[in-house]
């Protein structure tokens, strides 16, 4: 899957989620800046709606599908954040949101779902089997499944947060970002390959 995401995606992508997502404090870090020599800043992104920027994927790719492609409903597979922005998202929507989880997704994370209005479908011991029960869902349903990732749209969406940085302070030498599962991807990002 190539994936290709822009600046006016991004863009788009913001004016979709502003107002329905919070906007997050940039703050500077003082102490890290005296401790290395740089101006040192954080995105809160924990000051969420959900407690992630997963919900600004979520949002933006809800927010560019048809109500055809929404009439079934959505599914996605996750073990925690991407689940919670769906969920958040769709209730927005009025879209009905199944969410798949592995057995080892922790309660605070499964409370979150249900608060937000998901429902939740436990299957399999890893992420990789509740996945795949996923999929053979929305085959047998009819609903539409959301990627936490490997998307256009919710690279696009979660890429705000950046966008939001750069209009607090446009003057960062480097963003540093945490790549743990995915969800924000920086390779693709056309603007973010300038230096």
């Amino acid at each position: 899957m190539v994936l290709h995401v822009t600046y006016q995606d991004v863009l788009k992508a913001y004016k979709r989620v502003k107002g329905r997502v919070n906007h997050t404090p940039l703050v500077e870090s003082t102490k890290l800046s005296s401790q290395t020599d740089a101006n040192i800043w954080f995105k809160l992104e924990n000051f969420q709606k959900t407690g992630s920027f997963k919900v600004r994927g979520a949002l933006n790719k809800l927010n560019v599908l048809t109500e055809k492609e929404l009439k079934n409903g959505v599914t996605t597979a996750s073990a925690g954040n991407h689940a919670q922005g769906l969920a958040y998202a769709a209730a927005l929507k009025n879209v009905s949101a199944k969410i798949v989880v592995p057995e080892t997704t922790p309660e605070v994370k499964l409370e979150g779902i249900r608060q937000l209005g998901g429902e939740i479908i436990v299957k399999g011991k890893t992420y990789d089997e509740a996945e795949k029960y996923a999929y053979q869902f929305v085959e047998e349903s009819g609903r539409l499944f959301v990627e936490a990732f490997e998307d256009d749209d919710i690279i696009a969406g979660q890429g705000t947060a950046a966008l939001e940085s750069f209009l607090k302070e446009p003057d960062f030498d480097a963003v540093v970002v945490p790549a743990g599962g995915g969800g924000i991807n920086l390779r693709n990002c056309t603007r973010c390959k300038s230096n």
